[in-house]
Formats: C-alpha cells, sequence, structure tokens
C-alpha cells in the first residue's frame, strides 16, 4: 500500500552550504522509483508516494543523494500522519510559528537531551516523540543556542510544517 512520505533533507540550500536544485531532487526521486514528487520550498522538502518503508525510502534518497553531492546527506522521514502528530504535539502553540522549530530525528532524544544543551538564554526547549521543539524568543539569527542531541538532526519552523501536512493531505 503506498503511503505519503514527507523527506526532510538536512543542510541542503541553507547559509550557502548543499546547493541542491529541487528539479534536480525531483528528477532524483523520480529515478529512484518514487510517485506524485513534489517539493516545497528551496531548503530541501520534498512529499513522494512509495509502497516502500520509511527505510526504505530513507536508504534509497541518501544513496540518490550521495552519488549526487559526492558526500552523505541526511534525509529524515515521516508520514503524512506523523508530520499531522508533530504540528499537533507543538508545545508551544501560542509562540510564534515562524520562531518554533521541530528538529527532527531519526530516534527518540535522549533522555539527558536537555541536561547537554549549552548557550541558552531565553529559548524554549521541549523533547517529543522522534523531534525536539524549540522556541526562540528572540528569533534564531542571534541564538548560540548548542543542542548536542540535534547535530544529525534538521529543523523545520511550524510555518513550514503546516505547510508540509496540507500538502500531504492533498
Amino acid at each position: 500500500m503506498k503511503k505519503t512520505y514527507i523527506a526532510l533533507l538536512r543542510a541542503v540550500n541553507v547559509g550557502g552550504t548543499g546547493k541542491l536544485p529541487m528539479a534536480e531532487l525531483r528528477t532524483m526521486c523520480e529515478a529512484a522509483g518514487f510517485q506524485r514528487v513534489r517539493t516545497y520550498i528551496a531548503s530541501g522538502n520534498v512529499l513522494l508516494d512509495s509502497a516502500a518503508s520509511e527505510k526504505q525510502v530513507k536508504a534509497a534518497l541518501e544513496t540518490q543523494l550521495e552519488r549526487y553531492a559526492g558526500k552523505p546527506v541526511g534525509v529524515l522521514v515521516r508520514t503524512g500522519d506523523e508530520l499531522a502528530a508533530v504540528l499537533a504535539a507543538n508545545p508551544f502553540p501560542q509562540a510564534a510559528p515562524n520562531r518554533t522549530v521541530a528538529i527532527f530525528l531519526d530516534k527518540a532524544p535522549p533522555g539527558d537531551a536537555l541536561e547537554t544543551v549549552s548557550g541558552r538564554k531565553n529559548e524554549e526547549i521541549a523533547l517529543g516523540k522522534r523531534e525536539i521543539y524549540v522556541h526562540y524568543g528572540d528569533g534564531m539569527a542571534d541564538s548560540k543556542l548548542k543542542i548536542v542531541a540535534a547535530k544529525t538532526g534538521t529543523a523545520r519552523n511550524i510555518n513550514t510544517i503546516a505547510k508540509l501536512v496540507e500538502l500531504a493531505g492533498q
């Protein structure tokens, strides 16, 4: 049975790193056998349909991306329902959605994730199932926040997550 997956690429087209045109990403996904491939904004968000498992989708995309980039590119994958659950579980619903992110991880954050945080000022942090939520009260630009547990994750703000959930439902 086919599912809609959302693949979130790590460090793509942000801060001058990892240049990847979205047309190239769509072509790679189609070459890997995925259907109904569509991208959202240029920061490495791709929606696709597949009968494969989450692990298979992740592995296929990481293989294609490494071939393209010549180095590993991290990919975090969720189903449309899982992404909707991440949005619904946002522990900071009253906070500005453009200053609140979910950092997506491959597995549950470690139990000591909050104790290993450094550079914290007024940021609020909460642990999710396979996410770490952060509300940057003063915005992200000047934040010195370092979350060791989030090192291999990738962040998306609540506005982006909401749009991806909407697109996944179409």
